[in-house]
C-alpha cells in the first residue's frame, strides 16, 4: 500500500513543528518558505522531518521558488517509486 503525505499533514507540521501562526497558513501550496514568513531553519526542520518519515532526501538547501507544492510533490513522487530490489 502506497502511503501519501497530505497537504494537511504539510501544514500541520509547520503549525506544530516549524512555528508557524495558525493564522498563517497558506490557503494554498503555491507559496515559498519565505512567502509565509519561515526561514531556512524551519526548512532544514521540515527536510529532517521528511527524512526521518519517508526516508525521502529534500534538497539540502530549499531552491529558489520552491513551493510548498514543490515540496509535497517532491515527497509523494519519491513514495510512488518502487523500492529498489
Amino acid at each position: 500500500m502506497s502511503m501519501q503525505w497530505t497537504a494537511d499533514e504539510l501544514l500541520g507540521f509547520l503549525v506544530e513543528q516549524a512555528g508557524l501562526p495558525p493564522e498563517d497558513l497558506p490557503v494554498d501550496l503555491d507559496v515559498t518558505f519565505t512567502d509565509i514568513g519561515l526561514d531556512s531553519l524551519a526548512y532544514l526542520q521540515l527536510q529532517a522531518e521528511v527524512q526521518a518519515r519517508f526516508d525521502v532526501e529534500l534538497p539540502n538547501e530549499a531552491p529558489e521558488g520552491y513551493t510548498l507544492a514543490d515540496i509535497l510533490g517532491a515527497v509523494n513522487n519519491a513514495l510512488l517509486e518502487p523500492e529498489p530490489a
